[in-house]
């Protein structure tokens, strides 16, 4: 019995480091007339088979280009100044990546200078921050390539009242 403790430990934590390695889920699961999210209720995107793209993904695309790329680069890839966030968002926990959006993060010291300001106020980033996040993980899994995605589903009635109470709001 004492002998089979150690066996169980190491299993255990070889079953941990293989689900922290596992690609993060992005199939979509459900839709609530507005965006699509995966079976653990973290917003995702959907392509069509002929690659059309839902319409929140679309506009991450958008958004990410009007207030991300003059730091993080053109489509998510990163630059000299900043990190590629299609590749924090394929690895960060979405409330993490929402947090440090809304809150900033600065970290300063001899290896490292990574500032990055606090967009919580900003609507232009939060009311299309599940669009933005879409984007990237569809980036990032090379689920939609580099460029403006070329075909686009309509922006919905209930898309456009969200929106629209979250830029009143």
């Amino acid at each position: 019995m004492i002998k089979a403790a150690p066996l169980v430990a190491v299993a255990l934590l070889c079953a941990t480091a293989a689900r922290a390695e596992d690609p993060p889920d992005v199939a979509p699961a459900s839709n609530d007339g507005v965006r699509w999210f995966n079976a653990e209720e973290v917003p995702t995107f959907k392509i069509e088979e002929d690659g059309t793209v839902d319409w929140n993904t679309f506009s991450g695309f958008r958004r990410y280009h009007a207030e991300c790329h003059v730091c993080h680069g053109p489509d998510g890839e990163g630059s000299t100044y900043a990190p590629a966030l299609k590749d924090s968002a394929m690895r960060m926990d979405y409330y993490d990546f929402v947090g440090v959006v809304a809150a900033g993060r600065q970290k300063v010291g001899a290896a490292e200078n990574q500032v990055m300001p606090a967009f919580g106020i900003n609507p232009n980033v939060m009311c299309y921050l599940d669009d933005i996040y879409t984007y990237l993980r569809a980036r990032g899994s090379d689920a939609i390539p580099r460029g403006r995605p070329a075909k686009k589903e309509a922006k919905t009635e209930a898309y456009s009242a969200a929106e629209a109470a979250c830029m009143e709001g």
